[in-house]
């Protein structure tokens, strides 16, 4: 993430699931959300779930002075969530994940349902 000042109130997450759009207004607005958390002496990073996003969107962010987070199981607490999450936080958010694998799916099957239905 390169060299930045320690933020003297703490870090800003802005969690996304994945990050497949280039919509220059989405990276527009969080650059602003961004410049603002700066502005109140916070961290902001971005902590994308999956490794859904491109490396120019990821390079872009982080010339703007956001930290990203993927969500890849390789990497270091700088570069990956999980290993953020496991060394930093102290919690394996993969074996959350894998633990809770089949509440997760059950639920989002059901959310689909009554959103595609015709009612």
């Amino acid at each position: 993430m390169g060299e930045v000042a320690e933020p003297s109130n703490g870090i800003v997450f802005e969690v996304r699931q994945g990050y497949k759009s280039k919509d220059s207004k989405r990276q527009n607005a969080d650059i602003d959300n961004a410049t603002v958390a700066w502005a109140n002496n916070y961290l902001p990073v971005f902590a994308v779930f999956s490794s859904q996003i491109d490396f120019d969107i990821v390079l872009r962010y982080r010339n703007h002075r956001s930290g990203i987070l993927t969500g890849t199981m390789t990497g270091d607490t700088q570069t990956s969530l999980y290993a953020f999450c496991d060394h930093i936080l102290g919690y394996d958010l993969a074996d959350f994940f894998k633990r809770k694998s089949d509440v997760v799916k059950k639920e989002i099957d059901s959310v689909l349902k009554i959103l595609l239905s015709a009612e």
